[in-house]
């Protein structure tokens, strides 16, 4: 064989082992449009055309719950005085991360199987783009807004639906444009049953307690860091009717637990957007120890399985934006949540309503400079 043969023998099986490289870790994401034009469109009120979007998305238009709020007409002004951004921020690129909490006849028996899904987490991921700071902003899901769509007062989560303005993710990046000034670049959604399987397939995530807590027969955690599998990860975090340890563990001559327990104070939505920020970040931090192929190979399976993201959003980008932060320090990254006070409602809804500007928040937290 000549030489011009044996090259074209190489390159053949070279080009052949990277399409087959790139056929298994590039996984086949579900996505669904994501255009920032109708964003902008939606949140000064205006109707778009909505095309066909994927069956994952529709399913969790269709059987988003109602969640009318009743206000006396005088008091929403003062209530949403904060809601309108006071000017267009630029400085970051921006990812939105959504968590539903959808639930099937495979749920773990502690959390139980309900139909319909949850828009349960929403967290603003902000990248400066000059000092490369990271910021994990979490947008309370009780938080009160007025729909600029539909002229409802509603939870910022009851924004992710689709209407005639425009799908799910397009309407609640509208709401969060209103309210921040900050125009969503990418967006990503998660199902909790496969947050279960992301942290399963990193052989489980740390969570640090400075107190044992327990909820029924769903989890019980011990004073200080353990090792959880992804099961006990969500209890953890969606957890309602949390109880901490009294006193010392004790357990009686049958060896069951004769301990007291009792309820947990300040368990709120507030409490919950806390322990996601740091099951997120406890995951982050796992990334200095993918080494090989295998190890991102399993993630980017479980990933695929879990995640709808916007049509925009580039894998081989999103993929090397992680893999570039792995010896990054995340415990600098900023962990903060919009500032909020509670209300109850005419009709007796808790409901949180904003305390302070988003621009003023920021300014406040070093995130931008003062004018």
């Amino acid at each position: 064989m000549d030489k011009k043969n044996i090259l074209l023998v190489i390159s053949i099986v070279v080009i052949a082992i990277v399409a087959i490289t790139i056929y298994n870790l590039i996984p086949n994401f579900n996505t669904t449009e994501f255009d920032q034009e109708s964003i902008i469109n939606i949140s000064e009120g205006s109707t778009t055309t909505i095309n066909e979007i994927s069956p994952l998305t529709t399913s969790l238009e269709e059987v988003n719950e109602s969640d009318e709020i009743i206000i006396v007409e005088n008091k929403i002004d003062e209530l949403l005085q904060f809601n309108k951004a006071d000017e267009r921020i630029y400085e970051f690129e921006t990812y939105l991360l959504i968590g539903s909490d959808e639930r099937s006849e495979d749920s773990s028996e502690a959390r139980g199987f309900v139909t319909g899904q949850r828009s349960d987490v929403i967290i603003l991921a902000l990248i400066h783009k000059e000092k490369e700071e990271i910021s994990l902003i979490s947008i309370p899901r009780d938080l009160l807004i007025k729909n600029t769509c539909t002229d409802e007062i509603e939870r910022i989560n009851a924004s992710f639906s689709k209407n005639k303005c425009g799908n799910s993710a397009e309407n609640l990046s509208a709401s969060i444009l209103n309210i921040t000034g900050i125009l969503v670049d990418h967006f990503a959604l998660f199902n909790f049953e496969g947050f279960e399987k992301i942290i399963d397939s990193m052989n489980g995530v740390e969570v640090c307690l400075n107190e044992a807590q327990r909820e029924g027969y769903s989890f019980e955690l011990q004073k200080g860091c353990q090792i959880v599998s992804g099961e006990i990860a969500l209890n953890w975090v969606v957890s309602r009717n949390t109880e901490v340890l009294v006193g010392d563990k004790l357990v009686d001559e049958n060896g069951n637990d004769a301990s007291v327990w009792e309820p947990m104070k300040g368990v709120s939505d507030l409490y919950r957007v806390k322990k996601q920020q740091e099951i997120i970040l406890s995951l982050l931090q796992r990334l200095n120890e993918f080494n090989s192929y295998s190890d991102l190979l399993n993630l980017i399976n479980a990933l695929e399985k879990t995640f709808l993201i916007d049509e925009n959003l580039s894998i081989p980008n999103a993929t090397q934006l992680l893999w570039g932060y792995r010896n990054f320090n995340f415990s600098n990254i900023n962990k903060l949540t919009v500032p909020t006070k509670p209300y109850r409602t005419e009709d007796g809804k808790e409901v949180l309503v904003l305390t302070d500007s988003f621009y003023n928040f920021l300014i406040k937290e070093s995130l931008l400079n003062q004018p």
